[in-house]
């Protein structure tokens, strides 16, 4: 119940306004976010890098309201990928795209926007030596970002996709993308679904996830298993030696400051580990979304609160 109160607390401005304001809010912002420019963004990426890791960079901001506002996110991430190339940091980076950032949900021209916006930062990856994955957002985008995927891989076959196990249809998602070439993100869900759609119970979103790890390294694509729970990370390694994949063939994701002792001990280990680096001042929805996963991290914030 705290998680589907957090969830929509991250739709509501007027939660929204207290929580930004409030500066005992940014030491607990600080764990997740790392920082609001893209300076920040590098130094992470610098930091991370040189300590093993690969990275994934999320320029934060949802509910685009205009092309300007779409277009300025296009444009910081090319400014992000211009740095990263300048840097000698872009061969174990990757951007991390929302669609509805590049416009994706404006009346009329939303699609086509996204997908411009996508292509063009999709090419100076390419060129930088860099990849790119296409986070998922609630089921209504699912279509339409599914098909702006296979538009931008026409002419980058590298594009990653996020899909979300919480879903009914992922397993079946997961069965049409696990070809050859093909980068799956594979997560569990931080979307507040209805039951129509979704899993309701957590128990039924970890079979599920399951039942897809099992198709996507039964595939022949690029698995990316995003998760912090150690059963799903023991299952990924499991079928990776049943399917005889190597640790070249896979990767595991996990989020920017979330068990960073297993991040290293599964690097360690041999594993190719990526982290989920947010960065930006537009940080709230993410940060909701974070704290409505884990109940721990709302203690956090309420010891913060009692402690200033």
């Amino acid at each position: 119940m705290l998680g589907t109160a957090l969830l929509a607390a991250s739709r509501s401005r007027r939660v929204r306004a207290a929580v930004t304001k409030s500066p005992v809010t940014r030491k607990v912002v600080r764990r997740f976010i790392a920082g609001d420019d893209v300076n920040a963004a590098v130094d992470t990426t610098r930091r991370l890098t040189s300590g093993g890791f690969a990275v994934t960079l999320d320029h934060l901001g949802e509910d685009t309201l205009d092309r300007a506002q779409a277009e300025a996110t296009r444009d910081a991430y090319l400014t992000l990928i211009e740095l990263l190339a300048d840097q000698g940091l872009a061969s174990r980076s990757e951007a991390s795209l929302k669609l509805s950032a590049m416009g994706q949900a404006l009346p009329g021209e939303g699609e086509a926007l996204a997908a411009d916006n996508a292509h063009a930062i999709c090419a100076a990856a390419s060129e930088a030596g860099m990849t790119v994955t296409l986070d998922m957002e609630d089921h209504t985008t699912v279509d339409s970002t599914l098909g702006i995927l296979a538009e931008l891989r026409k002419d980058h076959p590298s594009v990653g996709v996020a899909l979300q196990a919480m879903l009914y249809r992922t397993e079946a998602d997961c069965r049409d993308l696990a070809t050859t070439g093909s980068r799956v993100r594979l997560v569990k869900g931080a979307y507040a679904e209805p039951k129509s759609v979704a899993h309701p119970a957590k128990s039924d979103v970890d079979r599920a996830y399951a039942r897809c790890l099992g198709i996507l390294m039964g595939g022949l694509g690029y698995p990316m298993i995003a998760s912090h729970d150690p059963r799903m990370i023991s299952i990924a390694q499991a079928l990776a030696t049943q399917h005889g994949k190597g640790q070249d063939d896979f990767e595991f994701q996990m989020l920017y400051g979330i068990r960073p002792s297993a991040q290293e001990q599964l690097r360690s280990q041999g594993s190719r580990v990526r982290i989920y680096v947010p960065y930006g001042d537009d940080w709230y929805g993410y940060f909701m979304r974070r704290l409505a996963e884990r109940p721990a991290n709302v203690g956090f914030l309420l010891r913060s609160l009692v402690t200033k």
